[in-house]
This record gives C-alpha cells, structure tokens and sequence, in this order.
C-alpha cells in the first residue's frame, strides 16, 4: 500500500495520458469533470492561504498536470460530443442549460468573454509579472548570496542556517524560473480551448446535418448547448488555475495569507473606507441613481471606517493616513511621523553610518558576477568561507566578512581588493578563458594572450578551453578563472591581516581564552599588559606571517618576559622561540630548509649601528652598506624561484628583527628567521650569503 502512495501521481498522470486514447462513457466523464472542478478549486485556495509562493513549490509541475488532465477531458467529451449525437454527460448538458437559457447567442458570447478574460486578461498578466520576478530575483541573488556570507562572517547565523538560507535562494530563483514557462502552458490551454469549441460546433453540425439528417435548427440547439457546456466546464476549472497562477507570482511582499492580509490592510485604511462613502453619498444626487442601493452602501462604508477608526484610537494604533501625516492633518499625541533621509541625517547618530568602513571589500565588474552568482554555477561564496575556515585554523585569526558588490566603474572584467575602504590589489579575468602558467622551460610555447599571474607575478597566457590539455601537457600549470580571483584575494588578505587585527578581535580571542585558561588571563590583562599591548605583539607576528592559533604559549611566554623586559619588540622575540615548532613547520619542507645567511661581520657591523631612541632601538647603517645588503639580498631572493618555498633569511636573534625592519619595505615577501626559532633536528642548507 506504501509503494503504491508513494507512485500515487506517476499512476495518475500514466491515467490522464490515457484519457486521451480510451473513450469514457458519460458517467465517467461526469466523475472526471467534478473531479477537474474540485481540484482547481482546491489549488485556488491553497495559492490564497500560504505566505510566500516557496510553500505551493509544487505548483508549476501541478500546472502542467491539470492542464494534461483537462485537455485529456476534453479530447473524451469531443470524442462524446461528435459520437453520440451531441450528448456528453448530465453535467455538460445542464452547464450548457443553465448558460444558454435558450439563447445561443447571448450563451455563445458569455463562453467568449470568460475564455478572453482569462487569456488576455489574467494569463497574460500572470506571465508578465512570472517573467518580471524570474528576472528580479536571478539579478538580486549576488547581493542576497553576499548578505548571508556577510552574516555569516559576523556570526549571526551558522553554517547551517546559511547553507539553508542559500538553499532557499537558490529554490526561489528556480521556482520563478519554472513558473516563467509555466504561465505558456496556461496561454496554450486558452488558446487549444478555443480550437477545440470550433470543432466541436463545427464538427457537430457537419455530422449532425450530413450523417444524422438533422435539420440546421435541430443542430444548432443540441451542438451549441454540448459545445458551450463542455467550453465551460473546461474554461471554470482553467479560470481558476490562472487565478491560482497571478495570486502565486503576485505574492511578493506578504506577510499572511492573502485573506488576512487583505483584511489587515483594508482595516488599516478607515479614512479611506469613509471617504469612499462619502463620494456614494453625493452620487445619490445624479438623477436615475438607485438611491436605495447606494444609501445602504454609503451609510454601511462610513459607519465601518468610523468604527474602526474609534477602535484604532482606543488601541494607540495610528491609521495609515495620519502616520504618513496626510495633507491637512497634523500629528496626533503619540503617532509615528514618517521620517524621510534629511530628517534622519540631521540626528549626528545617523550621520557616523555613513563613514563606516568595510575591513575587507572585493568590487568586480560585470563580466565576472557568474563567478560569484550560484545560480550561473558560480562557487566564489563558497570558496570564501572554506579560506575563512582554513585561515583561521591555520593562524588563529577569524578574517572578518569579506563584502562583494559589483562595480559600475570598473572594467568589465577587472577586479579590485581594497582593505579599509583603500584599494590594495587589483586583477583581471577573461571568464572564458583558463590561466597557464608558465615553467621555468616550457616544451613549447603556447598561442595566448600575454600577461601576469596577479597574486605571485609569475608570467602566464590566457588561453581558450580547447588548448587546456594540450598545455598541461607541456608542463604549464592551469588554472580556472574563479581560482586566480580568490588565489589573489587569498594572498591579499594574508599579507594584510595583521591590519585586520583590531581591539574587538583581540578582546574576542581573550575572552575565548578565559574559557580554557581563565587563571592565566586573568594573571596577564591587564596586570601585566593592557589589551593595546597586547595587540601590539600580535600584530608584529601576523605581519610576519607567524600563527597566533597557539594563544596560550603565546601568553605564558609574555607573563614570563614581563618580570624583566618592558620593552614589546623583545617580549615578540622571545614568543617566537617559544614558537619554534610552528614556525619549523611552517616553514620547512621534507626536514630541510635553504636559507641566505648573513655574514658574521656584517652582522656585528649591524649591532654596532643600533642606536637607543624615543621608541627603542633602531638601525643606523651607512647608507652604502645599506645599498651593498638591499643589492645583494636582490640576487640572492631569485635563486628561491626554483625551489618552491619563500625567500628565507636566517640571522642571529639579536640581529633578526632590526634586519627585518631594513628590508621589509623592499622585500615584503622575504621572512627573516633566527637561529634559536627552528628546531635541532632540521637540515640547513645555505644558498647564499651576505657579506659587508
């Protein structure tokens, strides 16, 4: 019995297919077309009592049901009709009855005016606004799609609840778009109705007069009652279909169901009720008017809006009119006066969410919103939350939600990363096209269009799909176009974050700290450091790429340094030894790592050049030992462009940092390591060396 439920609607429809083949007798026909009827009636009413047309989701595959069924009733009352001398079934005939009322003509006319209603009036509006929302709501889901991530990185909503809320986007664009080419199938039934009353009374009387020796009074009287029955039957349950259609697609900002939304909206509107009796009231003056009727209804609209503005008044409930602060009417005691933009700006408060700046921004032009669009398959959201997941694993840093939005001002396929609302980065994408690589010694080179891979500068070619396989082939590395977007937002947002460590993340990683360690937190901040400082020292190691995932060495090693050093640079050394296992891994690769070392002269020669200042020590080298070390460093970072790893400078700790002060601003991607932050156990192998 399960099996044959869960099959219920694969029989049916196997059933309506066949209505179109096995003739029904009368009685059967009649179950079919109170059944089409009753179905119809109940897909009106359901498309009138949800909320938002994602509850009726089934409604463009009932669309195309129905209409199979009734044109499979149809083609069995035609076939009933033209076979058995124009008789149908008893609810045709009394439909056609009922209709006529003798009059073939008037009845005629009534069938033409109901099937136009519906085909120009309701089917064609329903399509309308059908194509209209498909359109709006596919061109609204990036900022939709970027709202949730948005949310997502502040921490109001969960994964769950995002994947859900994307689900949900992604169902509705689907539905709109289902129901685009749902509302031709309603368009169609109009028009095959119509075709079909033409045969029928055509073929009626052609049979009737030639086959059954009717006269053409007698033909006329029993096709045209079959006809105009059976166009009925079929046209009510299609009338209320389309109905059911224009309420769905038209459901765009309820609240309720359509009944009490209506009822609450009306009732909100008392002036209006009022004034619209009024207006019946003066009309009773124009001669002819049925005065009686248009009394009652004037006096029944006056009386119901002043009953419920008197209960609206009792509530505290201001009526729309006078909210809005309608002309002529002032405010009343304890109403909301809408408040438009010059009037909310002159508040100071509302003034400060206009210099709000967003920590991390990402524009692109219009060529490139498929590959943050999920309804054109893009994946960019998506791969922006596992980066954030990743990172934060990795580092320790929760990156903060990175906005997209399109660009008006940009090209068409650039893009451009900005970090506190300045531009940082900027790239760009041939959609259509994948990025090779190019090896150190390419097998042969590659037809393309010439250009730079934008997050590390390697010299790389555009190339067409068809040439992807032919160049991995020869050895260059292929990348899709999404994956050279975020690779370079990627490596921006690493070689920015410790910009993106402000007080509130810091107060927020101390606070997750109490949870584990609540007696080292409370030993540290702000006994020892306050939180500014503390910032400080996490700050100098993210901007050097070390991890701060480690919070709790991280802090120890500070309450150990703070009995006798004061000064932030050195506590920020003595961490990273404490660090040294992270940074080993982080840096080494296979139990070897090649390095550039500095010369034992150059390196007292820098000692020598410290000097104490306002803000600690600093470096004072001559300016031509500065140029002679910024040179040789030069040669020796091109060596590492082979060997797959950064550029490493190892120097002796009390050397390291002062070094790295020196060229941080010329070298940007260079580490700098001490010796006392790799463990025993590592293989060193010196690539280069730098001498005075």
């Amino acid at each position: 019995m399960k099996r044959i439920l869960n099959n219920a609607v694969s029989l049916i429809v196997l059933m309506i297919v066949l209505l179109l083949i096995i003739p029904l007798n009368t009685f059967f026909l009649d179950v079919m077309i109170i059944l089409n009827i009753a179905i119809s009636m109940i897909i009106l009413l359901i498309s009138m009592n949800i909320k938002e047309a994602l509850e009726f989701s089934i409604f463009p595959s009932m669309l195309l049901i129905t209409t199979l069924f009734r044109i499979g009733i149809n083609i069995s009352s035609t076939r009933s009709i033209l076979g058995n001398s124009g008789t149908a079934g008893a609810v045709i005939r009394s439909m056609g009855d009922f209709v006529l009322q003798g009059n073939v003509v008037v009845g005629v006319i009534i069938f033409l005016i109901i099937v136009l209603v519906q085909f120009l009036v309701i089917t064609k509006g329903a399509e309308r606004v059908s194509e209209v929302a498909a359109r709006f709501t596919l061109d609204a889901m990036p900022g939709k799609q970027m709202a949730i991530d948005a949310d997502l990185g502040s921490g109001l909503i969960t994964e769950t609840e995002a994947k859900e809320r994307r689900h949900k986007i992604q169902k509705e664009a689907d539905f709109y778009g289902s129901m685009d080419g749902a509302t031709k199938i309603v368009k169609g039934d109009a028009v095959m109705s119509l075709i079909i009353t033409a045969v029928n009374f055509i073929g009626g009387c052609i049979i009737g007069m030639v086959q059954g020796g009717m006269s053409f009074t007698e033909v006329l009287s029993v096709y045209s009652i079959a006809t105009v029955g059976d166009g009925l039957v079929s046209q009510i349950p299609s009338l209320l279909i389309s109905t059911a259609t224009g309420m769905i697609v038209t459901r765009a900002v309820a609240e309720d169901s359509l009944n009490i939304d209506v009822t609450k909206q009306f009732m909100a509107q008392p002036r209006a009720i009022m004034m619209a009796g009024g207006v019946l009231a003066i009309l009773i003056a124009v001669p002819g008017m049925p005065k009686l009727q248009m009394g009652v209804i004037a006096l029944a609209l006056m009386l119901g809006g002043w009953q419920l503005m008197r209960r609206m008044e009792e509530m505290g409930v201001p009526s729309a009119q006078t909210a809005a602060g309608g002309a002529g009417v002032g405010p009343l005691e304890g109403e909301q006066m809408e408040v438009t933009e010059e009037d909310n700006f002159k508040d100071i408060n509302s003034v400060y969410s206009l210099i709000t700046v967003e920590p991390i921004e990402m524009e692109f032009g219009y060529s490139l919103i498929p590959l943050v669009d999920e309804a054109s398959g893009g994946k960019m959201i998506d791969r922006i939350v596992i980066f954030r997941r990743q990172y934060a694993q990795e580092m320790g840093l929760v990156i903060p939600s990175i906005r997209l939005r399109d660009s008006s001002s940009l090209n068409t396929n650039q893009y451009v990363i900005k970090i506190k609302g300045e531009e940082v980065a900027k790239g760009e994408i041939l959609v259509d096209y994948y990025l090779a690589l190019e090896p150190p010694n390419p097998e042969k080179e590659l037809d393309g269009i010439d250009t730079i891979e934008p997050a590390y500068g390697i010299p790389s070619k555009w190339i067409t799909v068809d040439k992807k396989e032919m160049a991995e082939i020869y050895g260059y590395t292929v990348i899709d176009p999404l994956s050279v977007m975020l690779t370079h937002l990627s490596e921006t947002v690493k070689k920015h974050a410790h910009e993106l460590l402000n007080r509130q993340e810091v107060v927020r990683l101390v606070d997750n700290m109490k949870k584990q360690s609540p007696e080292l937190v409370e030993e540290l901040i702000p006994t020892l450091i306050s939180y500014g400082n503390f910032q400080k020292i996490l700050t100098n190691l993210l901007r050097e790429g070390i991890p701060i995932k480690d919070m709790e060495t991280i802090m120890e090693t500070i309450v150990d340094s703070s009995m006798t050093v004061k000064d932030l640079e050195t506590i920020t050394e003595n961490i990273r030894v404490a660090l040294k296992r992270t940074i080993t891994r982080k840096f080494c690769e296979g139990g070897s790592m090649k390095v550039v070392t500095l010369d034992a002269e150059l390196e007292k020669n820098i000692i020598t050049s410290l000097t104490n200042g306002e803000h600690g020590m600093y470096l004072a080298l001559s300016p031509d030992v500065m140029q002679s070390v910024i040179t040789q460093l030069s040669d020796e970072v091109k060596k590492f462009h082979d060997f797959g790893q950064p550029p490493l400078v190892l120097t002796s700790q009390v050397v390291r940092v002062h070094f790295y002060h020196l060229i941080e601003q010329f070298f940007p991607d260079v580490y700098v390591l001490s010796f006392n932050e790799i463990n025993n156990n590592i293989q060193i192998q010196a690539i280069g060396n730098i001498t005075l």
